[in-house]
């Protein structure tokens, strides 16, 4: 595509832009301004509001398919967040056999390869018991130096999730450091020293903060405070109006750093598709209302939500630009800065041509332009 994208809002992580447009060459992003663009090429997107492509780097599925080793699932997963404005997503993998994780990270590096999917996220196995959350309990271990070097051989692999105080945590963590991978703390019963012990190892995430974690107490403070605590971690937060309350996430947005909040949807299979009955892992997963949990349980087996949903839940239903600046951070800017993906993440020249068009009224995903393409035009949906 070349042409300059004009319309009513264009967000960016510096201000909001009144009106504004993006100059796209190609795939790439070539300019982006405020008021009337020079030159030809105009596409005029009316009242619309432009954010960056969202970037979800905790994502299980959805459009009801897994990522996992069947490729064409994976892609049909990848492909309805994309609909919703998703042009970034890192596929996570939940606990299993090695055999069966190496399989599944070997299927879905031919999809990195091929642009599909941003890479892979492994969610476990070395997580607490304690914690499992909608993880197989029988399938959480402690890491063996072998079993990382096996799941960390392939370079798809861009996060781990683990349990620090497990026997052989802290070298696992400076291994995934080594690596050029992400190592994030979750599904943790770790105290205090430990997880600071973690973060000086190179832990830098913080998997979806407070849930599947040891609460923070008044003399057991436990990992929630050395997360929050050392600003240079990341934490990811499922702002699905499940996972946590929604006065929680307005005090996170008003006491930390801005560039730390990371909104992930944490998704399975049924989001962006329909209830019922689903596999996660080995587990039979229930979908009632919207509400994922693992069967016969009250436990959540991740979120039926996609990113523009969680867009919408930080901008909040009576946004100003301060919160559209706040949920393009947490959305796209944030995810993609915490995860090393340079090339995306903010509507700046010389990123890939990523770009979402959202409704003014309800914030609803008009258009999804993709490296230079629209994956869904505005006005052809």
């Amino acid at each position: 595509m070349d042409a300059v994208l004009v319309a009513a809002a264009v967000v960016t992580p510096e201000r909001v832009l009144r009106p504004g447009w993006v100059r796209v060459v190609g795939d790439r992003i070539d300019g982006v301004g405020e008021g009337p663009p020079l030159g030809g090429g105009v596409t005029d997107l009316g009242d619309s509001i432009l954010v960056a492509g969202l970037v979800d780097v905790h994502c299980h599925g959805g459009g009801g398919e897994s990522f996992g080793a069947d490729a064409e699932a994976s892609a049909g997963a990848a492909a309805a967040h994309l609909a919703h404005g998703t042009t970034s997503v890192v596929a996570s993998l939940v606990s299993g056999p090695q055999d069966r994780m190496l399989r599944e990270i070997a299927s879905l590096a031919s999809l990195v390869e091929d642009g599909v999917i941003a890479g892979v996220h492994l969610e476990g196995p070395w997580l607490s018991h304690a914690q499992c959350g909608a993880h197989d309990p029988s399938q959480l271990r402690a890491p063996s130096p072998g079993e990382v070097r096996a799941l960390l051989a392939n370079p798809v692999v861009r996060m781990v999730t683990l349990a620090p105080e497990l026997d052989g945590a802290l070298d696992a963590v400076r291994a995934i450091v080594d690596a050029g991978a992400v190592a994030a703390l979750g599904h943790t019963d770790a105290d205090l020293a430990t997880t600071r012990a973690a973060i000086a190892a190179g832990a830098r995430q913080a998997t979806h903060l407070f849930n599947a974690m040891r609460p923070l107490r008044h003399r057991d403070p436990g990992p929630v405070l050395a997360l929050l605590e050392d600003d240079r971690v990341a934490l990811e937060l499922v702002r699905d109006g499940v996972h946590l309350d929604p006065d929680l996430c307005a005090w996170l947005d008003s006491t930390v750093a801005p560039h730390r909040l990371v909104a992930v949807t944490d998704a399975m299979a049924a989001a962006a598709g329909d209830g019922g009955r689903y596999v996660l892992g080995s587990l039979d997963v229930d979908v009632i209302d919207g509400v994922a949990r693992v069967a016969g349980t009250d436990t959540i087996a991740g979120s039926t939500a996609t990113a523009d949903a969680l867009f919408r839940s930080v901008a909040g239903p009576s946004y100003d630009d301060a919160s559209l600046q706040r949920a393009g951070l947490q959305t796209a800017t944030n995810p993609a800065r915490a995860l090393g993906l340079d090339d995306v993440g903010a509507l700046a020249a010389g990123l890939r041509a990523d770009l979402v068009a959202l409704d003014p009224e309800a914030l609803r995903v008009r258009g999804v332009l993709r490296a230079g393409a629209w994956a869904t035009a505005p006005g052809m949906r």
